[in-house]
Formats: C-alpha cells, structure tokens, sequence
C-alpha cells in the first residue's frame, strides 16, 4: 500500500491525469463534431446531379470561387458550406452577384429549380453541412406562433425588426424584410447565417423552435396592419414624423384660412 501510494504522488501523475482528461474531451469532441456533421448532410444526390451541379459551377461560379470552390481573392471557400446555403443563396437570386456591393441583394433567380438542385448537390458533396431541410420541418401550420414571436424578438427583431421588415445596418449593410420570403429559405438562412446574420444551429436554436418562428413570420405576414397603414413598421419613429407633419400641415392651412377669410 506504501509502495501504491508512493506511485500515485509520483511528479509525472498530474501530467498524466491531464492528458487523459484532454484524450477523454478530445474523443467526445470528436464523437460530437461527427454527430453533428451525419446530421447536418441528410439528403443524398446522384452522381449524376453533382455531375451537372460541377458543370453548372464551373460555367457560372468558379470565376469567383475558384476552381473545386476552394475560394479566391473575390469570394470564399465553398467547402463545407453544405446545399442549405446553395439553395438560399441561388435560391433567392443573391448569386450570381449583379454587381459588387456591401452585399448580395436579392434579384430574380437565375436558374431553374433543377438546376439549383444540382448546383446545391455539386457544393455539398464537397464537405458535410447544412441540408436542405424538409416541408415537415418548415411547414408553418405545424408551429406555434406565440412561441415564435417570443424566439423572434429575442434573436431577431433588433436588425429585422419587431414586424419583420427589415432595417439598415453599418456600412451599407441591411436585414431585409421577411415579407414573401418562403418557409425553406428562412429556415436555410438561420442554419446558414447568409450575409451579416448569425448561424443558428440546433444546439441554439431547436428545428421545433425554428418552426415556430416561420409559424410567426407567416402569421403576421397573413394578418396585415390591423391597425391600419404601417407607415414602414418603424414604430414611434415614423408615427411621430406622420403627427409632426400632418399636425403642422393642419395647422398651416388652418392659419391660411383664417387669413384669407379676415382679408
């Protein structure tokens, strides 16, 4: 027993309870990182849908990305972006960029359904990411928009706006509106996180609470202004100018009125 407790106070066992420790967190790391990648990429592709998608890119995207979309000088590295964000980023016609700016805007789709298919199958095949998700997962009528609301104002509303529509950030940088947007390409934007928008990935943000999300942009989408013109859904900001400026143009008038009625 001497001899055991000897050993155990012995100058290397601190060094190497720290490397067992760093062996045990590194494996569940690693055993995570590949959860999370066999989850991230659920949809499989042809070889002959990466073929045409290879085609596609080498035609209309390699300028920029380069060849094997391994990045450029213009544009980054398309590998491990997953066909989530092909499929949002062709999708909504923000690329092929029009012109170069703080960032892409969205503009019609300059290719067909297919063929963004085939384009988001090509990137995806060149690393594990995010896929494109599932009608199940985006349909809206599964959510709870009460829930989403709450979710949506306190990750979203400060560069989207409490109303969704949209709002300027720095450096000509903006959120847009959600207004129109589809329920698969909101959802691909918060597991993508496309222009200045953070990743909100499942450790974050549960596909369920996504859902709910899209449930409550949809909702206020159907439902309008009830209370009438949204003057921008600007809040006290653009109420209180309407009120300066139309009180004063009363105000005004009325002044003009009088005067003319006196002479």
């Amino acid at each position: 027993m001497k001899a055991l407790s000897q050993r155990r106070r012995h100058p290397l066992a601190a060094l190497a309870l720290l490397l067992m420790a760093l062996l045990f967190t590194g494996s569940l790391y690693a055993a995570a990182s590949s959860a999370n990648q066999a989850q991230a990429q659920t949809t499989t592709a042809s070889e002959d849908e990466v073929e045409e998608g290879n085609k596609l890119f080498v035609a209309n995207c390699a300028s920029c990305h380069g060849i094997g979309a391994t990045g450029s000088d213009a544009a980054p590295s398309l590998v491990g972006v997953g066909a989530a964000s092909v499929d949002f980023q062709v999708g909504t016609g923000r690329m092929p960029m029009q012109m170069d700016g703080p960032q892409a805007q969205a503009k019609p789709v300059q290719f067909t359904d297919e063929q963004v298919g085939q384009l988001a199958a090509y990137v995806a095949s060149l690393g594990a990411g995010p896929a494109i998700p599932s009608e199940e997962i985006t349909d809206a009528s599964q959510g709870d928009p009460a829930h989403g609301g709450e979710l949506f104002r306190v990750n979203c509303a400060m560069c989207h706006n409490a109303a969704a529509a949209g709002g300027a950030l720095t450096r000509g940088k903006y959120a847009p509106s959600l207004a129109d947007v589809s329920e698969k390409h909101i959802y691909e934007a918060m597991v993508t996180g496309p222009q200045n928008m953070p990743v909100f990935n499942d450790a974050n943000v549960s596909p369920e609470d996504k859902q709910d999300i899209i449930a409550f942009l949809k909702t206020i989408e159907e439902q309008g202004s009830p209370g009438g013109a949204d003057l921008g859904s600007l809040g006290p900001v653009s109420e209180g100018l309407f009120i300066w400026v139309a009180g004063l143009g009363v105000i005004i008038a009325f002044t003009v009125w009088l005067t003319s009625r006196s002479s």
